[in-house]
């Protein structure tokens, strides 16, 4: 008997091989009619669909869990609440409400559930597909692959040209230059005025372009406080600007002892309870030379150490505080981390449908959310709804407002299994033994147990980069546990299912986050 991985396995296996023969077969067919002029396709409206799962275009990850989701981004503002969460359903489209008509339709939309991380809905889309249209796979690469129809054969020439009448093209010797020589180049350079838009006009003014460097620098360090995303795309403006940004180190170093997007706002130690309350202020701790000191007292010379700590780390560990920036590890307010699970599940066959393999399989999609705060608090929650009906409610007032309460209108059918808690990141009081950059990068969780106040749940997760461009925006998991209070008995959770979480920035929380 096998198993349902096996059934799953050899189905989508299938699918790939009916898929290539069928690009084989047709690519044959054009070879055998090289002189038939095929007429060209309508021209169809291009869309940013994901490309099948099985081209062979795709390039290998580094990491395979990159390939499994990706990042996501919540532009869209807040909706209104009040009304009912629904289910994922198959007949409309997320954005526009289009009806799902054709087998195209329900393949196209198989395509964008598959990109999401949901692949339940997603198999369920591509099974509809294939039972209106058995051939749907090709009038989706014909529509959106159009293949440009084969030129006509060149005649030979005449008569070949001698080689001393033929155009010599030397290739040139200089390598292309490095990113840093090429931003080195702008030094130099000072920012142009525009051009004047009808030619014998005088040209506008542009009164930035007699600032010194000095007031620029001033200009641009008050818009990274204000957005850092904005300080970044000003060096799209002009080159004299794009040389400022990547190398002014009085802007980066800003942003990094700050609080607004820097390692201030870093917490090395427990800043909160689990129940979200302070911390006592007036509770004495005894400090490792046996003298007692107050929890406030505490805090204020654990600020200074971390302050200390920040600008010692530029050049030995970090070369410049742009590096700093970019590659120390850090959290982000400005948006939620989002962990998309899917795991198999046989269903109970039934002799009234008709089923592939016998006895149904379903896909279960699932979501875990962590949202992080700058007092040191953090919001979990374990969840079958999709991102988009969640993420603009993971807020604390819902969850103080909506914690207790049971129906099945938002924000209450989301938020009344959202979870408190507390985080902070590792320091070299965790990992006495290790350097000093690999000593911080992981982040410990406590929070609530659905279970009763006796239990809390831990979770320990480390900071990965998935992508080109950005840092830290993934946490691998490194252990999930429940502890019982009463009896310190410390129980492990399988991370069998478990994937990581990646970084989603969501508009309503705000440039600084909560």
């Amino acid at each position: 008997m096998t198993s349902p991985d096996n059934g799953l396995n050899s189905e989508l296996e299938s699918f790939r091989n009916q898929w290539l023969s069928d690009l084989h077969s047709q690519a044959h067919q054009n070879e055998a009619r090289p002189a038939q002029q095929p007429e060209p396709p309508r021209p169809a409206k291009r869309q940013n669909f994901p490309r099948p799962a099985a081209s062979s275009s795709k390039k290998p990850v580094a990491d395979d869990d990159d390939d499994y989701v990706q990042s996501r981004v919540f532009d869209e503002p807040a909706p209104s609440t009040g009304h009912t969460v629904a289910e994922p359903s198959s007949e409309k489209h997320d954005s526009g409400d289009k009806q799902l008509v054709s087998a195209l339709d329900h393949y196209e939309q198989a395509m964008e559930k598959e990109a999401e991380g949901n692949m339940g809905e997603s198999l369920k889309l591509y099974r509809k597909a294939y039972r209106l249209d058995h051939g749907v796979d090709r009038r989706y690469r014909e529509k959106h692959f159009p293949s440009s129809a084969p030129k006509p054969p060149v005649a030979p020439a005449q008569t070949a040209a001698p080689a001393s009448q033929l155009p010599v093209t030397s290739a040139p010797d200089a390598q292309p230059q490095s990113i840093e020589d090429l931003i080195s180049s702008f030094a130099a350079l000072k920012v142009e005025p525009a051009p004047p838009e009808v030619e014998g006009m005088p040209q506008p003014p542009c009164p930035i372009s007699s600032l010194p460097d000095e007031l620029l620098v001033h200009i641009l360090l008050d818009v990274a406080v204000e957005d850092v995303g904005d300080f970044a795309r000003l060096a799209l403006v002009c080159k004299h600007f794009a040389f400022l940004v990547a190398t002014e180190p009085r802007v980066w170093r800003r942003l990094c002892v700050g609080d607004e997007f820097g390692f201030q706002a870093m917490h090395y130690h427990w800043q909160r309870n689990i129940d979200w309350s302070p911390l006592e202020p007036e509770v004495e701790e005894e400090n490792a030379d046996g003298t007692l000191v107050s929890m406030r007292e505490l805090a204020e010379r654990r600020m200074e150490e971390s302050d200390t700590l920040t600008l010692s780390l530029v050049p030995p560990i970090y070369p410049t505080w742009k590096n700093m920036f970019r590659s120390r590890p850090r959290i982000r307010f400005n948006g939620c981390y989002i962990c998309t699970v899917n795991y198999i599940r046989t269903g109970q066959a039934s002799t009234n449908q008709a089923t592939w393999g016998g006895a149904p399989i379903h896909i279960v999609t699932y979501y875990r959310y962590l949202r992080f705060f700058r007092d040191g608090t953090v919001i979990s929650l374990l969840t079958t709804d999709e991102p988009s009906n969640v993420v603009h409610h993971l807020t604390k007032d819902l969850l103080e407002l909506h914690s207790n309460k049971s129906h099945t209108h938002l924000p209450t059918a989301v938020m009344i299994h959202a979870l408190r808690g507390r985080w902070r990141l590792s320091s070299a009081l965790d990992h006495p033994d290790a350097p000093l950059r690999e000593q911080e990068g992981d982040i410990f969780i406590e929070t609530e147990c659905p279970a009763g106040p006796k239990y809390i749940y831990k979770m320990e997760l480390t900071m990965r980069s998935a992508g080109k461009g950005s840092r830290n925006n993934k946490f691998a998991w490194k252990g999930f546990w429940s502890y019982n209070k009463l009896t310190d008995d410390l129980g492990s959770f399988g991370l069998k299912h478990d994937k990581p979480f990646f970084f989603s920035r969501v508009r309503s929380y705000g440039v600084k986050g909560a």
